[in-house]
């Protein structure tokens, strides 16, 4: 028996999905003219918002794909199971859940992880009769909180990244305490707030979904080395080739189709934020007054902006804008980027998503709930992952 449902076994996925593509349509709509004012009055700088901006959004579909064929190969299925039944009662099941978001995260993107641990996760918690709430909230807020680890994990990550010329291996190292900090930080104020519904917990299921060992795997294999060992460029057209592969592959086996990888990828909002993320990459060349703001700006005091910019007009336009001249104190730009979007649902495009894939199997997400605990979740995490920061640099 899997533990995740398909979108499509859900006669009112279209209904529910179509919101997301309105929003998509509508980033397009204000975007594209946007565009073309840029592409007449400040041509060499629009391209270099493109040359930045376009790695990530060719990254992140390549990893959506990989971890469409990795789930119809049965390995999130196969890992919620195992989580399910080794835990012992809720709290270690809550411990597991947050070490496979967080370990998905860092691998495959958080959008990714959303999309396809939510289900995961939300069920595995019914299936042991725990409440279902924190395991619900953990999915996105820590797939949030884990995307500080390397350049792949977040859009926002690779946009900093390429006005810095790192690597990946570089960036993962001075982060790698950050990383740690946030996901106990997140983790430990979600369980906090839901520390009575862990308590309960039934018996252990013997429950082995079948898992394949096939493209799906290897797919997240060269996902790792190429993002550890690549540029963010470079990584990008790896991941895409490598999702190609797998995807050509599933197809040809019948595992899956093409309505399928249209509503995993939904190009219109994919389309609508990388013109988006343009104009503002665009914007922020052209004007002096974000990097003159974060020029002389504390750690701490970065931190907040980005934060507070992400919520207001998305992380993802907000790394454009604020990276769009290289900053001093990049690594805290990106704590506020990475961690800031749990103080509300318009923050990130992983909000969005999980909105969509939870109702999908009857969870009831609230974004009223979700800044309410974003209010204890950002300032503890982004404190930690700051802290840590100090001392590795």
């Amino acid at each position: 028996m899997r533990l995740s449902k398909r979108p499509e076994s859900h006669g009112s996925t279209r209904r529910r999905g179509d919101p997301l593509a309105v929003v998509g349509w509508v980033a397009l709509a204000v975007g594209i003219p946007a565009l073309a004012v840029a592409a007449a009055l400040a041509p060499r700088r629009l391209g270099a918002a493109v040359s930045v901006d376009w790695p990530p959004f060719v990254l992140v579909t390549g990893l959506l794909l990989i971890g469409l064929v990795a789930r119809d190969d049965g390995l999130f299925d196969a890992a919620g199971a195992a989580m399910a039944r080794l835990a012992r009662g809720g709290r270690s099941l809550f411990l597991g859940a947050a070490v496979l978001v967080a370990g998905v995260t860092a691998v495959l993107n958080l959008d990714t992880a959303v999309v396809f641990l939510t289900p995961v996760v939300v069920l595995a918690a019914r299936k042991r009769g725990t409440g279902e709430a924190p395991f619900l909230y953990l999915a996105v807020f820590l797939a949030n909180g884990a995307s500080l680890l390397l350049p792949g994990s977040n859009l926002t990550n690779l946009i900093v990244l390429g006005s810095m010329h790192g690597s990946g291996s570089d960036f993962a190292a001075a982060m790698v305490l950050p990383w740690l900090a946030a996901v106990a930080g997140v983790g430990l104020v979600v369980a906090a707030v839901w520390h009575r519904s862990l308590r309960r917990c039934d018996a252990r299921a013997d429950d082995r979904p079948t898992f394949r060992v096939g493209s799906g795997l290897v797919g997240v294999l060269v996902v790792i080395v190429a993002v550890l060992l690549l540029t963010p460029a470079g990584e990008a057209v790896a991941a895409i080739v490598a999702a190609a592969a797998a995807v050509a592959w599933s197809l040809r086996q019948q595992r899956m189709g093409l309505p399928e990888l249209r509503r995993t990828l939904n190009v219109p909002v994919l389309a609508g934020l990388f013109v988006v993320a343009v104009d503002f990459g665009t914007l922020g060349r052209v004007w002096a007054g974000p990097a003159q703001l974060l020029q002389h700006a504390s750690t701490v005091v970065t931190a907040i902006v980005a934060a507070a910019a992400s919520v207001v007009i998305n992380n993802l336009p907000a790394a454009s804008l604020l990276a769009a001249r290289p900053p001093s104190t990049a690594h805290a730009l990106l704590v506020g980027l990475d961690l800031g979007p749990n103080l509300a649902v318009s923050g990130a495009l992983s909000a969005v998503l999980w909105l969509q894939v939870a109702r999908a199997v009857d969870a009831r997400p609230s974004a009223m709930r979700y800044s309410l605990v974003g209010l204890a979740v950002v300032p503890v995490s982004m404190a930690a992952a700051l802290g840590a920061l100090g001392v590795v640099h």
